[in-house]
């Protein structure tokens, strides 16, 4: 027994020194294998939360998708009217403070006006807030109302039914840049420079990058409440440029700034040009076959296209067409469109 004592006594390091060698050699291994990871590789947590987001969404959550998108906008909205009771409260403190520090001469009457103004502004921002709030139980209500058309398939799914949203947008913005006479009609719905249509590129360029690849992409609600309120501030910004198009397109004006619309009216007025010398051309000739026939007296022709008299030299044939007036007579003299 003593010899077992003293052998214990001697070697009982080992067993510890052991199980601390294998601890310290498994994280080795394991930062090495992490090192040894190619670029872009991800560790085993981040594959599988990689592979839970790739998974398609079930319908139980699709069908409530809609709903619990509405019932997180009714947080946010309650959130919004929670800082802003804080704030008017902050406020308030402000207001007094300055009013105390005026009545001891501290400070001028500027500072109260400015802290007034500020409490003004923070309780109207909660005024909004609370009517914000009255707006998303609207929504929640409406939302629990289409559930169960959703879960018969009478309605949509709320994915669906924003994707369908988005595409109309991009079908109406599509046919002014495919349609030669509506880009005629509306130059301002081709322009970028226009600053309402410039307002609903950058709003499509934000729905454009928050829409999911597939109708069953995984969506959390935030995600879709964001990809649905982009696509309605998008439909919001291309009915009002729209409407600002067709409201200044009503009566066409030949002043126009557009290129294709200085085209267009060059075009008109060169085809009108050529046809009015075509005419004055056609007068002259038969004129002179006229007066070559060797007619007993001289015989007055009528006036050519310009309301000049004919000529009767055979050698005008030839010559450059007068500059005189012709009719119908051209509008004005317009520039050249800019180069492309």
């Amino acid at each position: 027994m003593e010899p077992l004592v003293a052998l214990f006594a001697e070697w009982w390091w080992i067993g510890p020194a052991a199980a601390g060698a294998g601890t310290v050699g498994w994280i080795g291994v394991r930062r090495s294998r992490r090192r040894a990871l190619p670029a872009g590789t991800t560790t085993t947590t981040d594959r599988a939360a990689r592979a839970w987001a790739s998974r398609p969404l079930s319908k139980a959550a699709a069908r409530r998708l809609e709903l619990d998108a509405a019932q997180l906008d009714l947080q946010m909205a309650r959130n919004a009217v929670t800082r802003g009771r804080a704030d008017v409260k902050v406020a308030d403190a402000e207001v007094v403070r300055a009013q105390a520090e005026r009545a001891a001469s501290r400070v001028s009457g500027d500072v109260v006006t400015a802290a007034r103004a500020r409490l003004v502004d923070a309780q109207r921002d909660l005024r909004a807030a609370s009517a914000e709030v009255r707006a998303r139980r609207a929504g929640v209500k409406a939302a629990k109302a289409m559930l169960p058309a959703i879960r018969a398939g009478s309605a949509p799914l709320p994915v669906v039914r924003v994707l369908a949203e988005h595409d109309a947008i991009l079908s109406r913005w599509m046919a002014y840049e495919t349609d030669t006479a509506l880009a005629i009609d509306y130059p301002v719905m081709t322009d970028p420079r226009s600053p309402l249509l410039a307002e609903f590129l950058r709003a499509h360029e934000r729905a454009q990058w928050l829409r999911p690849a597939t109708p069953h992409t995984r969506l959390e609600p935030a995600e879709f409440l964001a990809y649905r309120d982009a696509v309605r501030r998008a439909g919001h910004a291309f009915d009002r440029a729209e409407q600002a198009a067709r409201r200044n397109g009503e009566q066409p004006s030949v002043e126009g700034t557009d290129a294709w619309s200085r085209v267009a009216s060059d075009l008109a007025e060169t085809a009108q040009r050529a046809l009015a010398r075509s005419m004055e051309s056609m007068g002259r000739a038969a004129a002179r076959s006229w007066n070559e026939r060797g007619a007993k007296r001289p015989q007055k022709t009528a006036p050519d296209a310009s309301g000049a008299p004919p000529r009767d030299d055979p050698g005008t044939a030839d010559a450059p067409p007068r500059s005189d007036p012709v009719w119908p007579p051209p509008a004005r003299d317009r520039p050249r469109p800019p180069a492309s």
